[in-house]
């Protein structure tokens, strides 16, 4: 079966190869990203030229999103599936990063992606169908020092996921979450770093870790046993075809730092307290909206 599939920050790394992934797979795909006609015209081209449609689309902006929902469905006509891949990395010393910083990074991960999912739902609830997918990050389960507010971005987005994958299951939507690890992308190569040096510098050497840290991370990126980035893309392709009602709530991509113990641990203690509040009918898929008494 072939699908609509709309993918947010898709101009390089995760979004871009998995829109190509997806439309070898014969899906039509929207790959959208911010100014296609400026910043990103390699970009888009490149996408343009392998038959995928490129719609502009800034996950911080409403009248953005807006309009970019708008000119999807006014060219496919139906929306089946919505990728939101969108995301800043930050990483170091916490308190160096300004209040601004904090803002944008949140902007991004975590406001922006209800910004999107919330445009998409009134269509996906008016045809009683539809497959959300966010992209987390084992950093959601798991917390590396340096990398906390990034992780708390994405703790954020794990909890929304789960909210969403409860509320919106009897009106026939299906939410999942893909937690990839590190990878060699250009995500990593335009991470945030604190604003405020004198405070980093206070630190002293527990300031000077994060570069080594990351000094590490490209050494294990370039070496001959590096992660393959197409994992995630072939992640997703697999939850797409997975049959609606069994695709897993999540899934770890890559070395998972611990977080595939979490999400076990975690999984029959959520189970438990959503069944004591009554409401354990949420967690299985229905395709059938439940009539009102």
């Amino acid at each position: 079966m072939t699908y609509t599939i709309l993918i947010t920050g898709a101009s390089t790394g995760f979004g871009r190869d998995t829109a190509e992934t997806l439309a070898r797979a014969g899906h039509r795909v929207f790959a959208s990203m911010r100014d296609p006609d400026g910043k990103n015209r390699e970009h888009a081209e490149a996408l343009r030229g392998q038959g995928i449609d490129v719609v502009e689309l800034d996950v911080t902006n409403s009248h953005s999103v807006d309009r970019a929902i708008t000119t999807v469905l006014a060219k496919a006509d139906r929306l089946d599936v919505l990728i939101n891949n969108a995301g800043v990395l930050t990483a170091g010393v916490s308190e160096g990063f300004t209040s601004e910083q904090v803002r944008t990074l949140f902007d991004v991960n975590v406001i922006g992606l209800h910004r999107v999912t919330r445009a998409v739902l009134p269509h996906f609830r008016h045809h009683h169908d539809g497959l959300i997918i966010n992209i987390s990050s084992v950093l959601g389960r798991v917390t590396l020092p340096f990398f906390g507010l990034y992780g708390a971005s994405k703790f954020a987005v794990e909890a929304l996921t789960d909210s969403y994958r409860y509320e919106v299951s009897q009106l026939g939507i299906d939410v999942a979450l893909v937690q990839p690890s590190a990878y060699p992308t250009p995500f990593y190569s335009n991470l945030a770093q604190p604003s405020d040096a004198e405070r980093v510098a206070e630190y002293g050497s527990v300031g000077e870790i994060p570069a080594a840290m990351f000094e590490h991370f490209t050494g294990m990126f370039s070496g001959p046993d590096a992660p393959d980035p197409h994992d995630i893309a072939e992640a997703i392709a697999t939850l797409i075809a997975t049959p609606k009602g069994e695709r897993p709530a999540r899934i770890v991509v890559g070395a998972s730092f611990g977080a595939d113990a979490v999400n076990d641990a975690t999984e029959p203690i959520q189970t438990a307290t959503v069944e004591a509040l009554g409401l354990g009918h949420l967690a299985t898929l229905t395709s059938v909206l439940a009539k009102s008494a």
